[in-house]
């Protein structure tokens, strides 16, 4: 079934520029060029939000693991953490000495990573707002940075043409990926820590494997690419573009699998919900539009019970080598077959205890 637009919201005066769901899916922030914050409440008959404080633009916006805390950036050079209840107390300080581009929580809450227009990147820990580093070798603006799964790597991009990794530990950067021809608006990891994807002013979303630096997958589109999300699955990729359609990546088949159409005017942000059966997107139309999943079913159903995909993960890494939009490729040798085998076995082992650690921590945070 195709994905379905489920409903759209009204209330901010200018571009939008970020989206989020809470773990819950009962809320969903949305920042703007408006200067505001706003909080959607997903039942009808609830009203939304709208958050005061900052001075200038607001461009990141993201919801902590458990759900208690907002995180915003704006163009004023500070950070701010929301409580989103009607009160919208906040906490604020300055974060960079340029317009803060990106803010993101660790999975466990304790960390908040903050890229900007200083050419830095920030790590805060959250509990008293207190600076810990800082990551300074981009040579332009860092446009977003985002925590790896398990914490302990970074990535960044940049108007730089480039995408850092980085070791959270020894605050080196491990690698550059140099292949974007222009500006690098968006980076994410994919659920099982082995992946990134990246999208880019040179129209372009590549997926590279970050064990062995190399890239997997190359879909090249027709405008700029704004922003881009993983389906918690692993096996899909949603992205928005300039030319104001949402895109369906299918990973396992490296092709294109949807086309949405719904914003007027450039497609800015989107963002899948924890569980993947929503994703929501915003637009320089003012408009923030919530859609349902439907494509994957199956899926999203044993994404919600297990919290894995190990499959997706697997035949991501293993079978997709791709230059563009290809499909697997067939081994000759029987040897190559059973190392492939093995590695799918070790990346399984690996995400089951990865998942096994964060059930642990919702039970502990239960």
């Amino acid at each position: 079934e195709d994905p379905s637009l489920e409903r759209h919201f009204r209330g901010h005066k200018d571009a939008v520029t970020s989206v989020d769901f809470s773990l819950n899916k009962k809320q969903l922030a949305s920042g703007s060029m408006d200067s505001c914050l706003m909080i959607w409440n997903m039942k009808p008959q609830m009203r939304a939000y709208r958050f005061l404080g900052h001075e200038d633009a607001v461009l990141s916006v993201q919801f902590s693991p458990s759900g208690h805390l907002v995180a915003s950036g704006s163009r004023d050079k500070t950070v701010r953490l929301w409580i989103p209840s009607i009160k919208g107390e906040s906490t604020v300080f300055k974060a960079h000495t340029a317009t803060v581009r990106s803010v993101h929580f660790s999975s466990d809450g304790q960390s908040l990573v903050t890229a900007s227009d200083d050419k830095t990147v920030k790590v805060w820990a959250v509990h008293r707002q207190k600076f810990i580093f800082s990551l300074s070798q981009h040579t332009n603006w860092v446009r977003c940075a985002r925590f790896s799964p398990d914490g302990q790597l970074i990535v960044s991009s940049s108007d730089d043409k480039t995408i850092k990794l980085w070791d959270k530990t020894s605050r080196e950067c491990i690698h550059s990926f140099c292949e974007h021809g222009g500006s690098v608006n968006h980076v994410d990891f994919h659920s099982s820590g082995t992946c990134i994807a990246a999208a880019g002013t040179d129209k372009t979303v590549k997926v590279w494997d970050i064990r062995m630096n190399r890239l997997l997958q190359h879909y090249q589109g027709n405008a700029v690419v704004n922003s881009l999300s993983f389906h918690p699955s692993g096996k899909y990729l949603v992205t928005a573009s300039n030319d104001s359609t949402l895109k369906i990546l299918d990973l396992l088949e490296g092709r294109l699998l949807y086309t949405l159409h719904g914003h007027q005017g450039p497609a800015t942000c989107v963002a899948f919900s924890r569980t993947g059966d929503l994703f929501a997107s915003g637009g320089s139309d003012e408009q923030v539009m919530v859609w349902k999943t439907n494509f994957d079913a199956v899926d999203v159903l044993k994404t919600q019970k297990t919290g894995t995909g190990v499959d997706g993960a697997c035949h991501i890494l293993v079978e997709t080598d791709c230059g563009v939009k290809e499909t697997t490729t067939q081994d000759s040798s029987g040897n190559e077959e059973e190392q492939e085998k093995e590695n799918c076995l070790a990346n399984t082992l690996e995400l089951l205890k990865e998942q096994l650690l964060i059930l642990t921590q919702v039970w502990f945070v239960l």
